[in-house]
């Protein structure tokens, strides 16, 4: 049976998702080219012998339309002949790509393909795609009473699995430091490719306590939506929430066949995949389905994986699965999530996967499994194995 394995990952460092970011002035084609190009030169890999290149995007209007994942891959050198395609499975899309991308080595469709991901948040707003429209109008007949943004989907979440205003900013603080942390001892130098002379995560706050994110004021607060939901006394603030980001990331993957024909090591063998519906009110709850399929598939339990990615959209999304999932907290993010790392919507999935894989390296642990939720009620899960 064919294996799909990961020879290599790579992220760009995370930028603020806002004029004057440290990545802001990169157009989004050439900020994925750069991870692109980074995957080539230090595989020492002929581009001609890439079978296809997937992209996550979220925001796919201005400058990141008419399919970027192909204008990256000819900015980043690949042949012509080297096909390339954009999908967007929400926050989930480049983990998607990941999924597509390792399925098909699986199938026998390909010997090699990159999956990879961009968002430019700063030069392509969040949401900028729909403004002035109503994509979701047609589901008032199911949804009468309407269906909320992720900001109310996560007050929900807090005030329905009791998740106190302390809990959410203490994970929140905690994030930051555990990403601080590995960035003064080096942890992310391996994963990082320079942007313009930008080699640090720009997103990390070393002084974030919960005493400082206290004084910060909810985000979501909507008077109406407070008599809809009364349960809700508005504990989602910036602070608890992933911050605005600019970034790119990328995996080289490939059957360990092929592998082995190149001469190159392969870091991490995809085990099994899942992606999941989940209720599109509360929206960011997937995750927990999500895994409990992802491990199903793998034949192993909860205390088998050494090693927890759980994307931090907003802090009560990973205390709600491990409060579900009774997972250890300490395998939980090690290394910090997206509060402090930054969520650059169509990048995370990959980041995600770059992140575990080099953590698993350094620690030493076999298995890992990461899980992202997603607008509009879905979840990816993917379990990976360190070889």
């Amino acid at each position: 049976m064919k294996s799909a394995v990961i020879v290599d990952v790579v992220r760009t460092p995370s930028g603020k998702g806002k004029p004057g970011g440290a990545l802001s002035g990169v157009h989004p084609v050439e900020l994925l080219a750069t991870v692109l190009r980074a995957l080539l030169r230090r595989n020492d890999l002929d581009p001609a012998l890439v079978d296809d290149v997937i992209a996550g995007c979220v925001g796919q209007n201005g400058e990141q339309a008419l399919n970027i994942a192909r204008s990256a891959a000819l900015a980043a050198g690949l042949d012509e002949s080297v096909p390339a395609t954009t999908v967007d499975r929400q926050c989930g899309s480049s983990q998607q790509a990941a999924h597509f991308a390792a399925q098909g080595v699986l199938a026998g469709a390909y010997d090699i393909a990159i999956a990879c991901g961009v968002e430019s948040m700063s030069r392509v707003p969040m949401f900028s795609a729909v403004q002035g429209s109503e994509p979701y109008a047609p589901l008032a007949v199911r949804y009468p009473y309407g269906l909320v943004q992720q900001g109310v989907s996560a007050e929900l979440i807090a005030a329905r699995w009791k998740f106190g205003r302390d809990d959410l900013d203490a994970f929140a603080a905690r994030s930051h430091r555990l990403a601080a942390a590995t960035a003064a001892a080096g942890g992310f130098d391996a994963e990082i490719i320079a942007v313009g002379g930008h080699t640090a995560d720009e997103t990390i706050r070393p002084s974030t306590t919960p005493q400082t994110l206290a004084g910060l004021k909810p985000s979501f607060r909507d008077e109406a939506l407070g008599e809809r939901f009364p349960e809700i006394d508005w504990r989602i603030t910036a602070g608890n929430s992933s911050p605005f980001t600019d970034g790119a990331s990328a995996a080289l993957i490939m059957s360990e066949d092929r592998a082995a024909d190149l001469g190159l090591r392969p870091r991490a063998r995809f085990h099994s995949f899942a992606v999941t519906g989940s209720d599109p009110l509360l929206m960011l709850t997937g995750v927990v389905p999500a895994t409990r399929r992802a491990l199903d598939r793998a034949g192993l339990g909860i205390d088998d994986i050494d090693a927890f990615e759980v994307n931090e959209a907003f802090a009560s999304v990973p205390l709600v699965w491990q409060h579900e999932t009774g997972a250890d907290p300490d395998r939980l993010n090690p290394r910090g999530g997206a509060i402090a790392l930054g969520h650059a919507l169509g990048a995370s999935g990959t980041r995600l996967l770059t992140t575990l894989v080099n953590h698993l390296e350094a620690t030493g642990g076999r298995y890992g499994l990461q899980t992202m939720c997603e607008g509009g009620g879905m979840a990816n899960a993917t379990i990976i194995e360190r070889l």
